[in-house]
């Protein structure tokens, strides 16, 4: 087998603006601080900086919860190591299913052996509670769990009448926040919520590669009581608390890099201010579907149940969806996403998430997507994107 090193090239992806579902733009201060020495992941210096990634997350999810803190992959871990801790054989959990992150819940709940109940709502809407409080009349269930932001969708999920429903229930209230966190207020303490994940990628701007999580006092409870160790050994919240806790007792070899730069993307949100970092994502929001609209375009979802960081755009009729996305990613080196499962070639899922959320990334992609939109003969408003935009800036 002939081999040439030369053909292994430095790696240059080029600059992208990232407006799809995630990953995000991520600011030099994080890239810097994700390029600092590595050292060793019990070394008092990196001992203070989990320390202090710990506080700032509490700040970021507004929480006195002990057990907050970054687990050691994406989102995805973060979402089964709620589940594989708390659930057990036979447990009773009621998933809200509306898109395909409910979806996945589902699946990790049947591996567990827990008995699913299942509520269902339509792609691009959200689940109405009396189907929930149906769901759960003579049932026992452990854990009620939703997803708050719905990626694949762009469904914002009221989650007050929820959580009262999990609480008639004696249920534990288990959420997704993987993109709403760091975009839009998520204040867990007070909203009553017991156990959480996001991911460091949506509006953290963060690389992906860890995933913060939050037990109340209510879920550690079960965790401590459970009747069979939790199933997975690298998710054993038991296990990896002592780590991040006072004793510092080891575990596994933590991503030293990635959490240097979690540090310094929840510093930088921090500066800015909670309130501020959720008005600017949402008038950046209402700008683009302003200027969407203004086009003669129509939104997935209606007024009053979307997310600021995640915006389902429908696509016109006679468009090559596919075609839309490599020439905005070719010509104007931006990413945007697809639809996915049901909503595959009927939406464009366009991302205004943490350092990406600005008025530049705005205006650019309305300029684009119309320029795009008229080499492809489709039916749109021209001339009036822009405007619509301004006036909401204004």
């Amino acid at each position: 087998m002939s081999f040439d090193i030369k053909q292994f090239r430095d790696i240059d992806p080029g600059q992208r603006v990232l407006m799809g579902p995630g990953p995000s733009d991520v600011p030099p201060r994080v890239l810097q601080a994700l390029s600092a020495p590595c050292i060793g992941h019990l070394d008092p210096t990196f001992l203070t900086i989990m320390n202090e990634t710990q506080d700032l997350l509490r700040h970021l999810f507004q929480t006195e919860n002990e057990l907050t803190i970054a687990v050691s992959g994406t989102g995805s871990a973060g979402m089964e190591a709620c589940f594989v801790n708390l659930v057990e054989p036979g447990d009773e959990v009621v998933v809200c299913v509306n898109g395909v992150f409910g979806t996945r819940m589902c699946d990790i709940v049947g591996r567990l052996g827990g008995k699913l109940i299942r509520v269902d709502a339509p792609w691009g809407k959200t689940i109405d509670p009396n189907a929930v409080r149906e769901a759960v009349k003579g049932k026992d269930p452990k854990v009620l769990a939703i997803v708050h932001a719905e990626t694949s969708t762009g469904v914002c999920q009221p989650l007050d009448e929820i959580k009262t429903i999990a609480g008639d229930a004696g249920a534990l209230f288990l959420v997704d926040m993987v993109t709403s966190l760091g975009g839009m207020e998520v204040a867990i303490d007070k909203m009553g919520i017991d156990a959480v994940y996001s991911g460091t990628q949506k509006c953290i701007s963060c690389p992906p590669g860890l995933s913060p999580i939050s037990f109340s006092p209510a879920a550690m409870d079960v965790l401590r009581n459970r009747k069979a160790p939790v199933v997975s050994w690298y998710l054993d919240m038991s296990m990896v608390s002592s780590y991040w806790g006072n004793e510092r007792k080891y575990h596994h070899t933590a991503p030293i890099n990635m959490n240097y730069a979690l540090r310094e993307a929840l510093r930088l949100i921090a500066e800015e201010g909670l309130e501020a970092r959720f008005a600017r994502h949402l008038v950046n929001h209402k700008a683009l579907v302003a200027g969407v609209e203004a086009m003669g375009l129509s939104m997935l979802v209606a007024e009053g149940e979307r997310l600021p960081m995640l915006n389902t755009v429908r696509i016109p009729e006679g468009t090559d969806d596919l075609k839309v996305r490599k020439v905005l990613l070719s010509d104007y080196g931006m990413e945007i996403g697809g639809g996915l499962g049901d909503l595959a070639g009927k939406v464009w899922r366009v991302g205004l998430m943490g350092h990406t959320s600005r008025r530049r990334n705005v205006v650019l992609f309305l300029s684009a997507l119309e320029t795009i939109l008229k080499a492809q003969g489709a039916k749109i408003i021209p001339g009036k994107a822009l405007d619509a935009a301004a006036a909401v800036y204004t």
